[in-house]
């Protein structure tokens, strides 16, 4: 391609066309023009070309080459088509056109995403700058390219990450908005749906705290790897943070199909995720919202998914629930609530108030325990069940504040007891927040002192489901608990997963069986059969056993003949408040025995 009417100029490093050339000749009165204008734009470090109206190129510096990989002598005489990527030949021919019909200047920065073809073919993102300058008469064009690779490189690279996760490489957040604004809108245009699933993983922070935060940033790896590779490459996964991620569907047929599509990736999630010599199994609780049906913004439609998935959780977990408006007003009243307790605990603790149910010894003839249970009347929502308390204030986080209100009072009210001669244990729940306190047992011990209370005063119950969520961490921490002389008993027994193996490791003095097999009796052989299997368990393990939920006279007579060391429910008494209780620590509850049971103390004792 070089042009024989082309010369270097050895001086400068220039190659000028002979037309140019004797131009400036002519200009500089016979001098060839190398001067310090030459000088110069032979050391720029931009390439730097001068282009006629016909778009022949006829001044190239040496930069040009670094550039675009071709010399300048093989450059100069030719037009700017060879410069071009083939698709836009014909339209950049249109455009110098239209520059030299209105010369004008241009800066860089002002066209976005420009590239020339480089000589071995590839295309070279530059910028350019134009300039204007009239030799011999003639307008030219001078052209200024810049190579942007790398100004590109970590441009994209600071978009990315401006919009992606750092740990997964799904989108983030703010990019998920913007894709879901866009999938809405074309979804109204063309008369279509799409879904918007929020996945939350069961119980990650058990993952966390048992194989440590390497374990578990390789689990949310391994499940954004499936989720991605579970839904259509139009389809768009995105990691809102913690344990959260969001499937966005472009298009589904109705709310079934989504569901479908969300009860496929749970079953994705659960199979077991290999990790080194361990394997580790997650669930997931899926919100479904769709759109335009449910919501056509982007927030509304997270906060309606996620309002799903919490009734996912609440129904159990490992589940699938499709949002309903419902929904929202349970929201707002749990809203509500938060605030209202956020508001007793940090101010007097209004309206909150401990009951206590006696716990009857059919042994004893006696009452020797009582189970501490939060009662809540707000001054402004007025009676508050527990059941709504509770799981507000585990939602929230205000389980583990509430729950040492909790201890301080029970553990005030059983000194107070002793003070009065009544020898009575109190049993206070922990939640499965307060079993991941690093601090437990020392907030525990902590309570006893305060309140000069012995430790075999308190019994600590907790669930079948809390001590196998994580078996080696929960008998590491009732060891300690067991150590300071505090009493423990598993609650709800036989509603969980615990293997007899697991049992026997874990230090405990009582495990309550749940109502519900209690409530078939006498009449259920099932339930009979079940609750005499407990007990003869509990005796080969030397544990007491409580039956909850007793409210027949029939029930508690069948419970003592299969051996039940102690009975609970409203055959008893409810939940009663500490003055109100105190009745059953003396003679009435031998009186209760012999009207409800049908025996007297000395045939109960046998």
């Amino acid at each position: 391609m070089r042009c024989d009417d082309a010369a270097a100029d050895p001086a400068s490093g220039l190659v000028v066309h002979e037309r140019l050339r004797e131009a400036l000749a002519e200009l500089e009165g016979g001098h060839d023009g190398a001067g310090l204008e030459r000088a110069m734009l032979a050391a720029a470090p931009d390439a730097v070309l001068l282009v006629d109206p016909q778009g022949t190129i006829v001044l190239a510096n040496p930069a040009v080459q670094a550039l675009t990989g071709f010399t300048a002598h093989e450059l100069v005489g030719a037009t700017l088509d060879v410069l071009l990527p083939v698709r836009l030949v014909e339209r950049h021919r249109q455009w110098v056109q239209q520059f030299f019909y209105h010369p004008h200047s241009r800066p860089m920065g002002r066209v976005p995403n420009l590239a020339l073809r480089h000589r071995d073919g590839r295309e070279v993102p530059v910028d350019i700058a134009l300039g204007v300058c009239e030799v011999a008469g003639t307008v030219c064009a001078v052209v200024f390219l810049r190579d942007v690779t790398e100004a590109r490189r970590l441009t994209e690279l600071l978009h990315h990450q401006a919009t992606h996760d750092p740990l997964t490489g799904l989108c983030n957040r703010a990019q998920l908005h913007d894709w879901l604004q866009m999938a809405v809108r074309q979804a109204q245009r063309g008369g279509r749906r799409g879904a918007v699933l929020l996945v939350d993983l069961d119980d990650f922070k058990a993952i966390n705290d048992g194989y440590g935060h390497l374990v578990g940033d390789r689990v949310l790896i391994e499940v954004g790897k499936r989720l991605r590779a579970s839904v259509r490459g139009a389809d768009v996964v995105a990691r809102l943070g913690g344990d959260e991620f969001v499937v966005l569907l472009t298009e589904v047929s109705d709310a079934a199909g989504a569901e479908t599509v969300a009860r496929k990736l749970l079953q994705r999630l659960t199979a077991p995720i290999a990790l080194d010599a361990a394997e580790v199994t997650v669930g997931a609780s899926i919100g479904v919202a769709l759109f335009p049906d449910d919501a056509c913004d982007a927030e509304t439609l997270l906060r309606y998914a996620d309002l799903a998935m919490y009734a996912a959780k609440d129904a159990g977990r490992r589940g699938v629930a499709r949002y309903e408006a419902a929904l929202a007003n349970a929201l707002d009243e749990r809203v509500r609530l938060h605030e209202r307790l956020q508001q007793a605990l940090m101010h007097g603790h209004a309206g909150l108030q401990l009951h206590y149910q006696p716990q009857y010894e059919l042994q004893a003839g006696r009452v020797t325990t009582v189970e501490a249970l939060l009662r809540w009347h707000d001054p402004v929502l007025g009676p508050v069940a527990p059941q709504r308390c509770i799981a507000v204030a585990e939602s929230t986080g205000l389980i583990v504040p509430l729950g040492d209100w909790v201890l301080e009072q029970a553990c005030a009210q059983a000194r107070r007891w002793r003070q009065q001669g009544a020898d009575v244990r109190v049993a206070v729940n922990l939640s499965a927040q307060q079993l991941r306190c690093a601090d437990l047992v020392q907030r525990v011990a902590a309570a006893l002192r305060r309140h000069g209370l012995p430790a075999a005063a308190l019994e600590l119950e907790l669930t079948e489901t809390q001590a196998m969520a994580d078996p080696v961490q929960a008998c590491a921490l009732l060891r300690q608990l067991c150590a300071e002389g505090v009493l423990l008993a598993l609650d709800d027994f036989g509603t969980g997963h615990s293997s007899l193996a697991q049992l026997k490791r874990l230090p405990l003095h009582r495990i309550k069986i749940d109502r519900e097999f209690v409530r078939g009796l006498p009449h259920e052989a099932t339930d009979a059969a079940v609750v005499r299997g407990v007990a003869r368990l509990a005796r080969l393990l030397r544990l007491q056993t409580v039956a909850e939920g007793v409210e027949t006279a029939q029930q508690g007579q069948q419970l003592r003949r299969h051996g039940i060391d102690a009975i609970q429910g409203w055959l008893l008494a409810p939940a009663l408040p500490a003055g109100e209780v105190e009745r059953w620590f003396g003679p009435a509850a031998a009186a209760w025995a012999r009207q409800h049971l049908g025996a007297n103390r000395a045939t109960i004792a046998a």
